[in-house]
């Protein structure tokens, strides 16, 4: 029997989607690319939401979570009218540093196979 999703679970999905609606449409920051909410976790308590985006271009994320972060508030109201809870949680942005990792990683990974190729290469020639 699959255990069914809790209720900050289904929240924390409604959040990232609202949210990746509102940034689009309602912050008209000329700092902010465009942004990618890849992750939203609400606290056990349903006060808080810590927000993972990413960014195009992705040139200065902290100066984006910034504008973001200041601009939560804004974004927390509208975000309250259209989720069904007492108290809308607090955002708060941080910039998702796992996509830039995974590159790094994968371009080690690419460059260790193509050096041990050469390697086998070297010792059978």
């Amino acid at each position: 029997m699959p255990k069914e999703f809790s209720r900050g679970r289904r929240l924390a999905d409604l959040i990232q989607r609202e949210l990746a609606v509102l940034i689009q449409m309602e912050v008209n920051d000329p700092r902010v690319g465009m942004v990618t909410v890849n992750e939203v976790k609400v606290s056990r308590d349903l006060a808080y939401a810590d927000v993972y985006f990413t960014m195009l271009p992705d040139e200065d994320s902290e100066q984006s979570a910034a504008v973001l972060n200041k601009a939560a508030g804004f974004l927390r109201s509208q975000l309250a009218k259209v989720i069904a809870t007492r108290t809308a949680p607090r955002l708060r942005f941080h910039y998702d540093h796992t996509v830039k990792n995974g590159a790094k990683l994968l371009k080690a990974i690419d460059d260790a196979i193509s050096q041990d190729k050469m390697n086998q290469k070297n010792s059978q020639g």
